[in-house]
């Protein structure tokens, strides 16, 4: 559970074993589903391995991968909401490590993925001295083009990756 960052409303940390439940739920949340993949994730079972072949595995072979976002308390709240994810994933099919991200359609539309998306992205360039990152969205997903845009992510294009056509963004630091 190894904080990563912070933003004024957000803390963004490691994944443990303890979010299998919150990473069932947001996995197979439809809009997931339908802009990023059905991962098949149904059980804590299910989520426990894929927290370990995941982010747990990415964390130690590369030193960064997806992160919990946690909304921070408030005065109604006494404690951290795990809201959503987001992150940097080295993928076999891309050359460069690309920007994740997936938050509970509840925190949507409030500024958290920007946020996130944001220090995530200062943060893990600085500290792995990342040159270029890139982001993968589904073609009809306007939210993330809208996001990317906001923090800098040029549009260089698409792209087939797994079976699908993407558009492709790319952000060089």
């Amino acid at each position: 559970m190894k904080q990563i960052c912070q933003t004024p409303r957000l803390t963004i940390k490691q994944f443990s074993l303890d979010d299998a439940e919150f990473i069932v739920r947001l996995l197979n949340e439809k809009s997931f589903i339908e802009n990023i993949a059905d991962k098949q994730v149904r059980t804590i079972i299910d989520a426990e391995n894929y927290l370990t072949n995941g982010p747990m595995a990415n964390y130690k072979e590369y030193g960064f991968g997806l992160y919990a976002v946690l909304l921070k308390s408030s005065d109604t709240v006494t404690h951290e909401t795990l809201i959503g994810m987001c992150g940097l994933l080295k993928r076999p099919e891309l050359d460069y490590p690309d920007l994740g991200y997936a938050f509970l359609p509840e925190f949507c539309g409030q500024g958290y993925a920007v946020e996130a998306a944001d220090a995530v992205l200062k943060n893990e360039v600085k500290k792995h001295s990342l040159n270029t990152i890139m982001a993968v969205t589904s073609l009809t997903n306007q939210s993330s083009h809208n996001l990317l845009k906001k923090i800098n992510f040029s549009f260089i294009g698409t792209m087939q990756l797994y079976g699908e056509q993407s558009n492709a963004y790319e952000y060089r630091s």
